[in-house]
């Protein structure tokens, strides 16, 4: 039968003596549904996938994993995500008694997109992330994407009589963004744009035929290497003041090569 009456004993709150502070302690892969902010000022809902951490002192045996479940639920229900995660680390940092918190969130961004030729509407998902810090009341954000292109050889098209090799392609980054200054907002929807313009062509979720040849010659007529691509990022993300900082992949996966063709670059992350 249960006990009535009796407090429980609270193992997490008793002392530690071995003298080791940790870094990060908390919750992995909580899946929770979250609205995300978009450009045109609504909302969607996503199924993200959430981490969660924060400092633990060496005097302490354990942290309280329950109260990082409580806060997301409380915010799934009524908060829209954007960049400017303080509030909620601060929240973390308040519940949870530490002097530093993190959050990851890992979610699919749906944006509806427009064949280029029959113009047919479709949603297409971005496998994008918000990575967050507040340590000793310091705020930093990252945002990350992943946006997938096609890239045409540009040595196959110059040695080739007909046609050239052609593959999909990703171009993954995380963006260290200023949200302290007044910059102006780097929407994904943008960002995607932009980034989908440094490939050769932009992977669309529909095709008619008439799309399917337009793909084509863009991307014939618009030879890229990965080198030709993750330098065009570069440029791209030098010329946004918001971006402080970037870590950047661009993957070639190639069509006839039992290789991938890769390139990174890393810069104030």
């Amino acid at each position: 039968m249960p006990t009535q009456g009796h407090s429980l004993i609270d193992i997490q709150s008793s002392p530690d003596t071995r003298g080791i502070a940790l870094q990060k302690v908390g919750v992995k892969d909580v899946t929770v549904p979250l609205n995300i902010v978009q450009k045109d000022g609504h909302s969607q809902m996503v199924s993200a996938k959430v981490t969660m951490s924060v400092d633990l002192p060496a005097t302490e045996k354990g942290t309280h994993l329950s109260r990082f479940i409580i806060q997301l639920a409380e915010n799934s229900r009524s908060k829209a995500f954007c960049y400017n995660l303080k509030d909620i680390l601060q929240d973390t940092v308040d519940r949870l008694g530490s002097q530093n918190a993190f959050i990851k969130i890992d979610f699919p961004y749906f944006i509806e997109r427009k064949s280029p030729v029959s113009e047919m509407l479709a949603p297409m998902a971005y496998n994008c992330s918000f990575s967050a810090s507040l340590m000793n009341g310091q705020y930093d954000f990252a945002l990350g994407l992943d946006v997938p292109i096609t890239t045409l050889c540009p040595c196959s098209k110059a040695i080739s009589k007909y046609g050239a090799h052609n593959q999909r392609a990703s171009i993954e980054a995380q963006l260290r963004l200023d949200t302290q200054a007044d910059h102006e907002v780097l929407w994904i929807e943008d960002l995607v744009a932009s980034l989908e313009e440094c490939g050769s062509c932009p992977v669309y979720p529909i095709l008619k035929r008439e799309d399917e040849k337009y793909v084509t010659e863009r991307a014939y007529e618009n030879p890229k290497f990965v080198e030709d691509v993750i330098r065009e990022s570069i440029k791209l993300f030098q010329s946004l003041p918001t971006i402080v900082g970037y870590e950047i992949k661009v993957e070639a996966f190639e069509s006839i090569h039992g290789h991938n063709a890769w390139a990174y670059q890393k810069e104030n992350m």
